[in-house]
């Protein structure tokens, strides 16, 4: 059987080919340590079921914590940071989470629970394409719809290029509400502010509003398969499987991932929603304490970004991350850098294969300054990676969409979530630890040898990385 050609970020030529004056602007990114010194309100507050715990709860579940954690200090910093920077979004408590690994698991798992849908689905995507499932996917969405379950789907105009118009429209004709994320057309949107680079990368499913999956798994036949190699019917030579991660989520947090998918729709001025119950009461599903943490380009900075910037910034032991297109900014360049210099065990999984040309050499082309400073890393072989996701300490995870480049932090929607806990923690390292046996070391000695052709692609991507 032929597959199609696995999805690809963003093309660099929507950013690149139009110079800022024709985007009104660039936009920045934020100060961090400034952001970071900020007085904000530090005291750590828990939500539950039922809302925001009692004070003296609250002190327990912290201690809870801490022992179970093993280090005190960690803990506690990990904590404040997360609170100072994250305010308005609550570490939510009795949540259970299935870390889902590849499509096959993923999609698995994301059909089961539409087809168990009674009241509602809402689907949030940056890639829907019109293939093997794509088409499960609308099979699916329509055969609920018709049951009468209402489908709201958010689909981004650039993600879908190749989509033809004709599959979304047999959706709308069915009753399904469909909106279009900032069209590439801007008089077919309602934005005032349209930038043809701002993108919903994010990729949220949400059932009944009492389960949802997030990640970085989009909806292709590119992910039909394991992180294995496999072989296109009419391809020369093998092509790869893509190496992801996905999270399933069950309580009380579910109730925060569908107000950014509602906020979402709101923002893109969508029409009204048909009445459901969107927000049912939630009960407690597990132990897991989980913060859902959205980032849009309109905010005025990436609240994940200052997340990610402050747990490395806080971490004393290790960091693990795992990403598929890793275009640092200086501020993220020095926070690993300087992370690796205090001692902290720094580990970076990257592609060795990827679909991006010049994201792969632009993030390359830093290798030699994070080596230097003692960061190890790794290219993952045998696979496309496309994972983005981190562990510091052993205490703090996240999982999502958001790649460690410009674009995410400034052009894109994304949505992580946030989990502060060992056990969940542990998962990760056992993935991760994975992924590293899949992968070559980067040695430095060795990548001080590169060729010249490396050395010049590295330098002509450098050059484009804000928009890449």
């Amino acid at each position: 059987m032929s597959h199609p050609a696995p999805p690809t970020r963003a093309p660099a030529w929507l950013g690149a080919a139009l110079a800022c004056g024709l985007l009104a602007g660039c936009a920045s990114l934020p100060d961090a340590q400034r952001e970071m010194a900020m007085p904000h309100a530090d005291t750590v507050v828990f939500d539950n079921a039922h809302g925001p715990v009692s004070a003296q709860r609250n002190a327990a579940i912290i201690e809870g914590l801490k022992i179970r954690s093993g280090d005190i200090d960690i803990l506690d910093k990990h904590l404040a940071k997360e609170q100072a920077i994250n305010a308005d979004s609550p570490l939510v408590l009795g949540n259970k989470l299935v870390l889902l690994r590849d499509g096959p698991a993923t999609y698995r798992a994301m059909f089961a629970a539409m087809r168990a849908a009674t009241d509602h689905i809402n689907l949030e995507t940056y890639i829907f394409e019109d293939d093997e499932i794509g088409r499960q996917f609308a099979e699916i969405l329509l055969e609920r719809q018709a049951a009468g379950v209402q489908v709201n789907l958010i689909y981004d105009s650039v993600g879908c290029l190749d989509t033809p118009g004709a599959f979304f429209q047999q959706l709308r004709a069915a009753g399904i509400r469909v909106l279009e994320f900032n069209p590439v057309n801007p008089l077919t949107g309602n934005d005032p502010k349209w930038r043809l680079n701002n993108r919903d990368h994010r990729k949220l499913l949400v059932v009944d509003g009492r389960m949802a999956f997030l990640g970085g798994i989009n909806i292709s036949a590119a992910y039909s398969s394991a992180s294995t190699l496999r072989t296109p019917g009419k391809a020369k030579r093998p092509a790869l499987g893509w190496r992801d991660s996905h999270l399933q989520v069950e309580g009380p947090v579910v109730a925060e991932f569908q107000k950014l998918f509602m906020a979402t729709w709101n923002a893109q001025q969508g029409a009204p929603l048909a009445r459901r119950d969107y927000f049912p009461p939630l009960a407690r599903q597990g132990d897991a304490i989980v913060r859902a943490i959205g980032s849009a380009s309109a905010d005025p900075h990436s609240l994940i970004y200052l997340t990610l910037l402050s747990a490395i910034g806080q971490a004393e032991q290790r960091i693990d991350l795992t990403n598929a297109y890793f275009v640092p900014d200086p501020q993220l360049l020095k926070a690993l850098t300087d992370a690796a210099r205090r001692g902290v065990d720094v580990r970076l999984v990257l592609p060795g294969h990827t679909d991006s040309w010049a994201v792969f050499h632009a993030g390359r082309s830093h290798y030699t300054t994070l080596l230097r400073a003692g960061v190890k890393i790794y290219e993952r072989r045998g696979a496309v990676m496309h994972a983005k996701t981190a562990v510091v300490d052993g205490v703090w995870s996240t999982v999502g969409s958001t790649n460690l480049d410009w674009r995410s932090f400034l052009h894109n929607d994304e949505l992580n979530a946030a989990i502060l806990g060992r056990d969940f923690a542990g998962q990760m390292e056992a993935m991760f630890a994975g992924d590293m046996a899949e992968s070559d070391p980067v040695d430095l000695e060795r990548w001080q040898r590169r060729s010249l052709k490396l050395r010049l692609q590295e330098w002509a991507a450098r050059l484009m990385e804000y928009w890449l």
